[in-house]
């Protein structure tokens, strides 16, 4: 069973009764979703794990909060909270964006995770990058703003999901927003991940990593990452069938049973 906590405005859940001879696992949503992206996870990892998952800042009961964070400022407010339950040595488990904030988390506080697990995400690391994408990703909010809504939220749902629970969860996600407030926040996003991009940082994990993508993710060049960070690594990635940028909404036993695996193995 899990408690609803707040710090600093950030709304987060937590397992009520940590138990020390579990290992804990961190669910960290990826951009404009919220903790209910990991709904099926978190039901199925009860009991077995202590769990934590949030709304990052500026996202679902997050809200409202001021669009100036970093993911080095996430990564420190994260640590926070892990401070004030007592988690330790946790198993980062990133969707997206929140794959991307579990590498900036890794890099600042070296050694604290026991395992990250890239749900749909990419390296961080500058040498994947060409010049021409960062620079787009700091310039999308004109673009998202061109959009009618109802357009946006098609295309976020079925773009992002492929199975009717993804894309209806996807939908009842985005419609938290108004147009206004998703526009802003997604160019936000991007930019700040342009940003730690550029910050050159060596983003090693220094532990262990399971790489998970949806055969059918059509987010941006993800599959293009995914496939350049196995060549690099040596660290297969896990295709799951028919699944989309959400994977663990699309396919979540496919997805739980790599996870359980995973951990067993640490």
């Amino acid at each position: 069973m899990l408690r609803e906590e707040r710090h600093n405005g950030i709304a987060y859940w937590v397992s009520d009764c940590a138990d020390e001879s579990k290992p804990w696992l961190v669910f960290l949503p990826g951009l404009t979703a919220d903790h209910r992206l990991f709904d099926k996870q978190v039901e199925y990892f009860a009991g077995k794990a202590n769990v934590l998952v949030w709304d990052p800042p500026s996202h679902g009961a997050s809200r409202p909060f001021a669009l100036d964070w970093t993911l080095d400022d996430k990564a420190r407010w994260l640590r926070e909270i892990f401070d004030a339950e007592g988690v330790e040595h946790p198993v980062l488990v990133g969707q997206s964006m929140g794959g991307y904030l579990s590498q900036v988390f890794m890099e600042l506080y070296p050694g604290q995770a026991a395992g990250f697990v890239s749900i749909d995400s990419c390296p961080l690391q500058r040498s994947y990058y060409a010049g021409w994408e960062l620079a787009a990703l700091k310039h999308t909010k004109l673009m998202f703003l061109s959009f009618p809504w109802k357009t946006l939220v098609k295309y976020g749902s079925t773009g992002n999901a492929t199975s009717p629970y993804g894309q209806q969860l996807m939908r009842a996600m985005m419609l938290d927003y108004d147009k206004r407030e998703y526009c802003k926040l997604s160019a936000h996003g991007f930019c700040v991940l342009a940003e730690a991009v550029e910050a050159n940082r060596p983003y090693e994990p220094g532990c262990p990593a399971l790489i998970i993508c949806g055969e059918k993710d059509g987010a941006g060049s993800a599959k293009r990452y995914n496939r350049a960070w196995e060549k690099r690594t040596g660290n297969p990635v896990h295709w799951i069938e028919g699944a989309g940028h959400n994977s663990n909404t699309d396919r979540p036993a496919e997805v739980n049973a790599l996870i359980e695996q995973f951990v067993e193995g640490l």
